[in-house]
């Protein structure tokens, strides 16, 4: 039979050109499961590599065509398998922080467990690659597989999220209409995208199917520039002039809670440093100050000689003052707590962390994981939720608390700000992690949220990246890791809601919705096919 009327796996007529030869050589090299899963692998760091402090965020959607190259015509079983090889390579590297001070093991639990989450990812792509408009499928497919991993196991984990890697992108006003679910889908639809504009192109298919195809391409980039005019940094309700307070710790790693004293002082120090700089006219007077998380991991409550550094701090800068603490009931949990201090009345008001780190402030299944690392009994005492948003009335502005690792969960920080937050602040602790990336990505993963909601973030933390983030995005101030540092600037307020604000998880929601109707149309067409055979 001639190559002239020979029909390839995707039933197009395959061409006698060289290009398609070419072509035809690539998909033989693809057909080899090693070759396709050393092809998912690459895609899988192709996407590590465009998350900050790289900013190389146009990588991700060519990381998802190859990603979707490597899935085609594959069975369910094989598209598990690829998914799975694709999240180690991409977890492994992007995940590397985790093993900071505790070694290999929790690292690897951690990726293997999440990677198996990709593999569902997959193989349900790999279920809807035979349907018309396979890309919309597989793209919602890749919201239900993020969505998943934000609820689940353990209250979820939502770190590597495909929104969070956009922070410098293109797509990134898209935040702002559906929040980080309509982001990723907009990257995952233009990368899945790609990969059918390719096929269908090097196929030379009638005019229709390469208009579908370049529409799933055109239509994100659309989108985006449509959902511009929703990126502000405007001063709503006038401005304010905030502080952010770096102290540094002594050294890195976990054993910086062993010097719990030496912190608080720095933290303490370094406001009254500020308090002088603004006495002799080198900084601006603050309507308000954020301290980090775990600034002050000794009780101020129950410990006088914290409650003294800290009262003097604030009554020298003279206004009020966020601090980050660890307050221990006598029974019950932990708690990991923001405390609003006002330099007349003391601690007046609480917000307790309500997004509780697994395996770092509290120990599921304690026993079993101490079979594998014993650094199990580092959280002697696990930490309790809080229940209800903090927004503290900081001299007339209306500060929402989102304590570090709560930034990773639309919910949070949603809820901040629909209980009258006018700024965001997000003290963070990240010196348990050292020198890695990982600040980086809560930086970007910030960015995120200032556009999602049209806030100013503020970013304290006791040894990272510190910054001011205004709504647009846009870091303003940042200081460099392990440096005593005060940013001291003039912030916007607002007060309206975003789209994406309003809206809530309707648009995850609906994405899945149509993840949902693909497996449907794909489960209905098997049945009749059965039925007929």
């Amino acid at each position: 039979m001639s190559t002239s009327v020979t029909r390839a796996a995707g039933n197009e007529p395959a061409q006698s050109t060289a290009p398609a030869s070419a072509a035809r050589a690539l998909d033989r090299l693809r057909g080899a499961w090693p070759a396709r899963a050393a092809l998912a692998v690459l895609a899988g760091v192709l996407l590590y590599l465009s998350f900050p402090p790289r900013p190389l965020w146009w990588l991700a959607p060519f990381a998802l065509a190859l990603l979707a190259g490597c899935l085609r015509g594959r069975r369910a079983r094989a598209g598990f398998g690829l998914g799975f090889v694709f999240g180690l390579g991409y977890l492994l590297p992007l995940l590397v922080w985790t093993s900071e001070g505790v070694g290999p093991v929790p690292w690897i639990a951690l990726v293997t467990l999440e990677a198996l989450i990709f593999g569902l990812t997959g193989l349900g792509i790999a279920l809807v690659g035979t349907l018309p408009g396979r890309a919309l499928w597989a793209s919602a497919l890749w919201i239900a597989g993020e969505a998943l991993r934000a609820r689940a196991p353990f209250g979820g984990f939502s770190w590597g999220k495909l929104a969070f890697g956009q922070a410098d992108g293109f797509f990134l006003p898209l935040a702002a209409l559906g929040g980080t679910p309509l982001l990723s889908f907009a990257v995952a639809l233009c990368g899945f995208g790609l990969y059918e504009a390719w096929r269908t192109a090097r196929s030379q298919p009638r005019r229709t199917t390469a208009a579908l195809a370049a529409l799933t391409v055109a239509l994100p980039v659309g989108a985006a520039l449509a959902a511009r005019p929703l990126v502000s940094d405007a001063a709503e309700d006038g401005t304010a002039v905030a502080a952010v307070i770096q102290g540094n710790v002594p050294r890195a790693g976990f054993d910086f809670n062993a010097q719990r004293r030496a912190v608080l002082d720095n933290h303490a120090n370094r406001t009254l440093q500020l308090a002088d700089d603004v006495k002799a006219g080198r900084a601006r007077q603050p309507d308000f100050v954020v301290w980090p998380e775990n600034s002050s991991d000794i009780d101020p409550f129950t410990q006088q000689d914290a409650h003294d550094v800290i009262d003097r701090a604030v009554k020298r800068i003279g206004v009020p003052v966020a601090i980050g603490s660890v307050l221990e009931p006598p029974t019950g949990p932990l708690r990991n707590t923001m405390i609003l201090w006002d330099p007349v009345k003391g601690p007046t008001a609480t917000y307790d962390k309500r997004k509780i780190q697994p395996f770092g402030e509290r120990m599921p299944m304690r026993s079993f994981v101490r079979i594998f690392s014993k650094d199990v009994d580092r959280v002697r005492r696990d930490f309790g939720p809080g229940k209800e948003p903090g927004v503290f009335d900081m001299a007339g502005t209306r500060a929402g608390m989102v304590t570090c690792y709560e930034a990773a969960f639309d919910d949070a920080v949603r809820s901040t700000v629909q209980a009258g937050a006018q700024v965001i602040a997000v003290p963070s602790n990240n010196a348990t992690f050292g020198r890695s990336q990982m600040t980086y990505q809560q930086l970007a993963m910030d960015r995120i949220r200032a556009v999602e909601h049209s806030r100013t973030v503020l970013v304290p933390v006791t040894s990272g990246v510190s910054a001011v983030i205004r709504p647009d995005g846009t870091v303003v101030q940042q200081t460099k890791m392990f440096t005593a540092d005060a940013l001291v600037a003039e912030i916007p307020l607002r007060s309206t809601q975003t789209p994406a604000t309003r809206l809530g998880p309707l648009p995850e929601y609906a994405l899945l919705l149509v993840a949902a109707g693909g497996l449907g149309w794909v489960a209905t067409r098997r049945v009749r096919a059965r039925r007929a055979a």
